[in-house]
């Protein structure tokens, strides 16, 4: 069974914010949900990010643990919430779209990360994996997305909706939690009333386990 490292309130932590936060550690293991652009219709979208900074405000950085676990209660869990109720124009319905995303999602397997599971759901991906030599999370992500839009605009010409620009994230604390985060990807395309072949699903030896 691979070694995961998991969040150390001993180690150093950077708090990277870009139009979300981003707990960042070396080698840490993450919990990442990166979505559709059109995914969430602009009414929604634009309350929850009024919500979230009426609480940042209230709540600055540096934040304790407890202060990110309310934080992923109050918005990420919404977030995750109105996407599993499959709004917009849900592209990755399309098995070789959702295909394309699961390859680029291992393309850097065992030297830029370790993926340990994932779904792709038809307007948004969740994934946990665990950094690698070096490898930033932030970066990682940011290739990923980068190189499916690329290559999804070609396949679906005026159809690709594009990512959403930023993506949600969750340090992995520790080996319950680990198991909380690879059984909610099992069991999102259930909650979300999925069929067969409207979804991908990748679990590794750790996983399964869970």
């Amino acid at each position: 069974m691979e070694e995961l490292r998991f969040f150390s309130p001993y180690a150093d932590t950077t708090m990277l914010r870009n139009r979300l936060p981003h707990w960042e550690q070396m080698g840490a293991t993450y919990f990442v949900t990166f979505r559709l652009a059109d995914s969430i219709p602009r009414e929604l979208r634009e309350r929850w990010i009024w919500d979230r900074d009426a609480w940042l405000k209230h709540n600055p950085p540096p934040h304790t643990s407890e202060q990110e676990a309310e934080y992923h209660q109050l918005f990420s869990n919404q977030m995750e919430a109105w996407l599993d109720t499959g709004m917009g124009g849900c592209v990755l319905r399309n098995s070789d779209a959702a295909a394309l995303v699961a390859r680029a999602l291992q393309h850097f397997e065992g030297v830029r990360c370790h993926q340990l599971a994932f779904v792709i759901m038809p307007n948004h991906v969740h994934t946990v994996f665990a950094t690698l030599n070096g490898e930033q999370a932030p970066d990682l992500v940011q290739s990923w997305k980068s190189f499916t839009s690329r290559k999804l605009r070609e396949a679906l010409a005026g159809k690709w909706p594009g990512w959403q620009k930023d993506y949600y994230d969750r340090m992995v604390r520790d080996e319950a939690h680990f198991g909380r985060c690879v059984r909610y990807i099992r069991k999102n395309p259930g909650k979300a009333k999925l069929p067969d072949g409207e979804f991908i699903l990748f679990e590794g030896e750790r996983a399964r386990m869970c």
